[in-house]
């Protein structure tokens, strides 16, 4: 039997560690996810009547937990919920100042009561860890939940987490083989499979998966219209990775159908209207999307946009803001650096400062998107022997990635390798036709040149 409740603040929530799942925001990295186990109890309800989201319960709930940690610290069970709802609400408001609340709600957990008693609150280290991109700290601590509880799946899910940021792809896939037997499939391990499936190139596979992690969340009556709106979206994600631009706006609209404030959603619809040739409809969406949550990515894919028709000062004043959104705090700074980085380069501005944060972040985050990252800046400062290490290090798992081809493509034609790069250009085209409406273009004439 299926519970109607669920752990981790009671429900099947989408938490953020970095960015996007897929190439929206040219910097890959972990996405956002359900991040709750099931627990067993009460059967199902109708799949047909999730439940809506509301932030306003998030803050509610949030009001009413730091009052029972006001009048007693030793709460942990508090500051566990804590940490899920300051995570829920940052990913609601984009407003980053949740995630410290967050970390400091787990360390007063840990505090009141030590993980070898308290593996919630381990756990809850962990998310707010690796949302604050802690990521070395967030895998240490994920090691110790798996010695803890060898026996329950939540402690692998974390640490495939982790690794995955780190690019220890070949501990993912052993932390993957060790979830066999443990339980039945959940959501959550679903969802790992097609994160694992897309890095390694099986679209077919992580399409798979999601569609059984979808209609297994659609038989908890505790699913919320968010979640699965988010599983929807990442369908669609996949298929506009190579280049299935009808299913993925079908798969949009529905994500939209269901939780219209879906803010990620309605970005990739205005992307795949771009795709699709419709210009000023995808204007339109992005327009709305940076009206309610102006994240970089979505301010530079706007700004694209508007260079593309000829709108040039308004470019400008988006680039601008890509900046200044993309460093109001020394926090979102950090944060936000992989993703400055490509715009940087995807710009050719600031590109020694571009290409030094890529550095910086590659020792200490060594993911394939990180070595894309590197890549993509080190051509850009004119470091091509750099950009050819790099980008080698990017595809090494097979990724179908057209921004990554593309990036090959250029890097090799850098380099002078006219046959190299003709190779790379004609697939990332093949794969992804319309993968960025800006880059397409030098793409294109690129090759023609070549």
């Amino acid at each position: 039997m299926k519970s109607n409740s669920l752990s981790n603040g009671g429900r099947l929530r989408v938490l953020v560690l970095t960015i996007l799942f897929l190439p929206l925001s040219g910097c890959g990295g972990w996405w956002k996810r359900p991040a709750a186990e099931h627990a067993s109890g009460n059967a199902p309800a109708n799949a047909s009547a999730p439940v809506p989201s509301s932030d306003e319960a998030a803050r509610g709930a949030v009001r009413f937990l730091e009052e029972r940690v006001k009048r007693d610290p030793d709460d942990f069970i508090a500051h566990n919920q804590l940490v899920d709802y300051y995570l829920e609400l940052e990913h609601e408001t984009g407003d980053t100042r949740y995630l410290e609340l967050a970390l400091r709600a787990a360390q007063a957990s840990l505090k009141a009561l030590p993980a070898e008693q308290n593996a919630g609150g381990l756990a809850a280290l962990i998310r707010a860890e690796a949302a604050l991109h802690q990521f070395a700290s967030a895998r240490a601590n994920a090691l110790r939940y798996v010695e803890l509880e060898p026996q329950k799946r939540a402690p692998y899910i974390l640490l495939f987490d982790t690794q995955l940021e780190v690019g220890d792809y070949d501990g993912a896939a052993k932390t993957l083989a060790k979830m066999e037997g443990l339980a039945e499939r959940s959501v959550d391990e679903e969802t790992r499979r097609a994160r694992y499936a897309q890095i390694t190139g099986d679209t077919d596979a992580a399409t798979k998966h999601l569609t059984q992690a979808l209609a297994i969340a659609r038989t908890y009556s505790a699913t919320h219209a968010d979640t699965l709106a988010w599983y929807h979206w990442q369908l669609g994600e996949t298929a506009f990775s190579v280049g299935q631009y009808e299913a993925a706006e079908r798969h949009y609209n529905d994500a939209l159908a269901l939780f219209p404030d879906d803010i990620h959603s309605r970005a990739s619809l205005a992307r795949v209207r771009a795709a699709r040739g419709d210009l000023q409809g995808a204007i339109k969406e992005y327009e709305t999307v940076n009206n309610r949550l102006p994240e970089p990515p979505y301010l530079a894919a706007l700004g694209d946009l508007y260079q593309l028709t000829g709108r040039a000062p308004e470019a400008a004043k988006m680039y601008a803001e890509v900046e200044r959104v993309g460093r109001l705090t020394p926090l979102e700074s950090n944060l936000h650096e992989r993703l400055l980085s490509i715009f940087y380069a995807d710009h050719d501005l600031k590109t020694e400062e571009a290409y030094a944060a890529a550095v910086k972040d590659y020792s200490a985050r060594q993911d394939i998107y990180g070595a894309d990252t590197l890549a993509w800046t080190a051509l850009k400062a004119g470091k091509i022997k750099e950009a050819q290490a790099a980008i080698k290090d990017a595809l090494r798992m097979g990724t179908k990635d057209a921004k990554f081809l593309y990036h090959a493509g250029m890097i090799a034609r850098g380099a002078g390798d006219k046959d190299a790069a003709r190779d790379y250009l004609t697939r990332a085209l093949a794969l992804n036709p319309q993968f960025d409406p800006l880059q397409v273009s030098i793409a294109k004439k690129a090759l023609e040149e070549n």
